[in-house]
């Protein structure tokens, strides 16, 4: 057969699989189908070059297959098609860029009414740590943080007292409500990533990360880590639990604040020492 046909069945087959490919997105869940919208364009402005070439490749190979007493021209400089080809090109990486620089901007530009979420991620697991009524998360540091202060805050800081401590990694979110993620790695690079939020950022030790999306379907969603981070990467999991204002209020009310937690240990405290002498 000649390879010319060959580079064609090649060309129809690779399309043919992306048009009939059983993988593809999960459902969106959250405001960023933008994301989308860059992802197919590039595909598409991608996938045309890449069909366009081939088949040039394929013109050139059953054109201009070896032939007895056919004379190659030698052409070393074509000016008119370098202009051509610059030209387009441009125009082409222009059309992958822009969009997306687009949509990058709206995605560090966090809308003002966003709830902040602290999401600290460690071998292997999560926890978070969300505003208490104040709406503000008190200040914390990776250096503070110890079995009595699991996640770091700033015992000085009147902000962190009703922070909401969620040491499980279940999270739940209002629908219909921007968040504001803020990553923080007690140790090596993770990645906090949702599917159907189409939204992710590394957490890098040493800064705090951030990103933003909203949520606007009821659902349970998985956590993954979008980064390899040791043995467990594969069961750093979690999940997502998107609620109506009413149940994720409820849910709200029953999370243990900064206070809370200081005052069970102070009362943990008072026992084993009323305990240490009654029995001296």
């Amino acid at each position: 057969m000649h390879p010319g046909i060959i580079f064609l069945g090649v060309i129809v087959g690779s399309v043919l699989f992306h048009i009939y490919t059983p993988w593809w997105w999960t459902d969106i869940a959250s405001n960023w189908g933008a994301m989308d919208d860059t992802i197919n364009l590039t595909f598409w402005i991608g996938g045309g070059v890449f069909v366009l070439v081939c088949l040039f490749m394929v013109y050139c190979v059953l054109k201009f297959s070896y032939k007895e007493g056919r004379k190659v021209e030698y052409k070393p400089e074509d000016h008119k098609l370098e202009k051509i080809l610059t030209i387009a090109t441009t125009i082409g990486v222009i059309a992958l860029l822009a969009p997306g620089l687009i949509v990058y901007n709206n995605y560090i530009n966090t809308p003002k009414n966003a709830l902040h979420v602290e999401v600290n991620a460690w071998q292997w697991g999560w926890q978070y740590r969300l505003p208490g009524e104040d709406g503000i998360l008190g200040t914390a540091h990776v250096a503070k943080i110890s079995d009595d202060n699991p996640f770091g805050i700033n015992l000085d800081d009147p902000n962190g007292k009703d922070d909401i401590l969620i040491q499980d990694d279940v999270l739940h979110l209002k629908t219909n409500r921007p968040v504001k993620i803020l990553l923080r790695s007690l140790d090596v690079l993770h990645n906090f990533y949702v599917p159907q939020f189409r939204a992710k950022m590394d957490a890098i030790p040493g800064i705090i990360t951030y990103y933003w999306f909203e949520p606007n379907k009821l659902g349970e969603y998985e956590v993954l880590c979008a980064e390899y981070c040791g043995v467990g990467h594969y069961a750093m999991r979690a999940k997502v639990i998107v609620q109506s204002e009413g149940n994720y209020d409820n849910w709200i009310k029953e999370q243990e604040t900064f206070s809370d937690l200081i005052a069970k240990q102070n009362n943990d405290k008072l026992k084993l020492t009323i305990i240490a002498k009654n029995k001296n």
